[in-house]
C-alpha cells in the first residue's frame, strides 16, 4: 500500500483518474465496500502496476525442478534450484516497452496476462493469501482515495517524492512516505 500511495501521489494524472473512478462509483455513500471495488477497473490496473514495479519480494521463493526438462535449449537437471527475479521481470523493456520503469497503469488495459500473480509465485506453491491481499489493498486504497485528497508534505513537488528502495529479500522505501490528507466531502 505504501508503494501504491507513493506512485499515486507522484502522478496528479493517476490520482485524479483514480479518485474520479472511485468517487463516481461510490456517490454519496460513507465508505467503499468489497462489492464496490469489483466494478473499479482502473483501481485494479493501479494495483497491478504497483506490483509490477514494486513486488513485495523481488526474488521469489526458490523452486526445485523435479525432473529433467529443457527450457530455451538449456538442460535443467532434477534438483536444480531456480530463483525467479520478479523485480527484473517487472522492469524488462522487452516485455513492457521503453517506458518499463515508468508508473503507467493503463498498460494493463489490453494486457492479457494477470501479472499481479507473479509476485505471489505460481502453481501449487503460490502464496495462499494472494486473493485476500489483492482485495485488501484495493479496498484500503479505494477508501483512502475516496475519503481524502492527498498532497506531498513540506511543499515538495509530487514528482520529487523519493522512491529509493532498500532491502534484499523484502524491499521497502528507504524514506518513509509522508502525505498530507484533506477530508473530502461528497457534497463539495
Amino acid at each position: 500500500m505504501v508503494w501504491a500511495m507513493s506512485e499515486i501521489a507522484r502522478s496528479d494524472r493517476v490520482m485524479q483518474k483514480l479518485q474520479r473512478e472511485i468517487r463516481n462509483h461510490i456517490g454519496r455513500k460513507e465508505k467503499v465496500d468489497e462489492v464496490d471495488i469489483t466494478k473499479m477497473t482502473y483501481l485494479k490496473m493501479v494495483v497491478k502496476e504497483t506490483l509490477r514495479l514494486h513486488p513485495p519480494a523481488p526474488l521469489l521463493m526458490p523452486h526445485e525442478s523435479l525432473s529433467h526438462c529443457q527450457i530455451d535449449g538449456y538442460d535443467v537437471l532434477p534438483r536444480t534450484i531456480a530463483l525467479i527475479n520478479a523485480w527484473g521481470m517487472g522492469r524488462d523493456p522487452r516485455i513492457w516497452g521503453e517506458n518499463a520503469a515508468e508508473f503507467y497503469p493503463e498498460r494493463f488495459e489490453n494486457f492479457e496476462v494477470d501479472f499481479e500473480i507473479v509476485p505471489f509465485g505460481g502453481g501449487r506453491r503460490s502464496c495462499p493469501a494472494m486473493n485476500i491481499t489483492r482485495v485488501t489493498v484495493e479496498l484500503v486504497l479505494a477508501n483512502l482515495l475516496y475519503s481524502f485528497n492527498w498532497e506531498v508534505a513540506d511543499g515538495m513537488k509530487n514528482e520529487d517524492l523519493n522512491m529509493q528502495e532498500v532491502g534484499s529479500l523484502v524491499v521497502r522505501k528507504k524514506l518513509p512516505l509522508c502525505l498530507v490528507p484533506t477530508k473530502y466531502s461528497p457534497e463539495d
